[in-house]
């Protein structure tokens, strides 16, 4: 399962990322690739200086933080700092898992976020491509927006074509190891959290209430 996050980022946000940007360098994105995936990685990502790359991570974490949504998906236990990712005319990203440890062994990556920085009539091609089951399901969001989908998932990016195509990533670790039960905590959750609002005292709700966090207490890896 994967879910979108309209403006994760507002457009102040997104502005000031793209100030930040404005002189910047970018290198070749195979630096940071793993032996699989260097074979079919086509693009560039923002250079490592540590004090730029600090204040572009504090702006999309404290999106991420007031973001009761994507907590509920993702439940996140340990994160990355976001990389910023251009693709260029001729650029893509063939199919892809991603590593399965990160962090020079500090986190397993349970689930992945792409923040799409550019608006997509700007560019031609760069669609997020997410193999599943039922097909491909392929992602091209407005500046700000995001998709959030399980890190073991084959994917890749489609060739840009025209213009270019500037994303922030981050991968995780989910404090539910499992993504069947993290999708099945994320829509109890939902309809626990309508509930809350709506009919607080009813004795449905405290049930659903009790499920959810005995659920959670279940599953969870701390």
């Amino acid at each position: 399962m994967l879910i979108e996050i309209p403006e994760l980022l507002n457009a102040a946000q997104v502005q000031k990322i793209h100030e930040l940007l404005a002189d910047a360098n970018f290198v070749d994105g195979k630096l940071t690739a793993g032996m699989a995936a260097r074979r079919v990685k086509e693009n560039e990502e923002l250079e490592s200086v540590p004090e730029l790359q600090q204040r572009v991570n504090r702006i999309i974490m404290a999106a991420i933080a007031h973001n009761a949504r994507f907590r509920s998906f993702a439940l996140p236990n340990k994160m990355a700092d976001f990389i910023v990712a251009r693709y260029q005319p001729g650029m893509h990203y063939g199919d892809h898992v991603d590593d399965p440890i990160m962090g020079g062994g500090k986190f397993r990556t349970d689930v992945s976020t792409t923040i799409f920085l550019n608006e997509p009539d700007t560019y031609d091609g760069g669609e997020l491509v997410i193999r599943t089951p039922f097909g491909d399901q392929k992602v091209k969001l407005a500046a700000g927006s995001a998709v959030v989908y399980p890190s073991r998932s084959v994917h890749g990016v489609a060739d840009v074509t025209r213009g270019e195509r500037l994303v922030a990533l981050t991968w995780m670790q989910s404090f539910v190891r499992d993504p069947g039960q993290r999708e099945l905590l994320f829509e109890l959750d939902q309809a626990r959290e309508h509930l809350l609002r709506t009919e607080p005292d009813a004795d449905y709700t405290k049930a659903v209430d009790r499920s959810y966090a005995n659920l959670l207490r279940m599953w969870a890896e701390v």
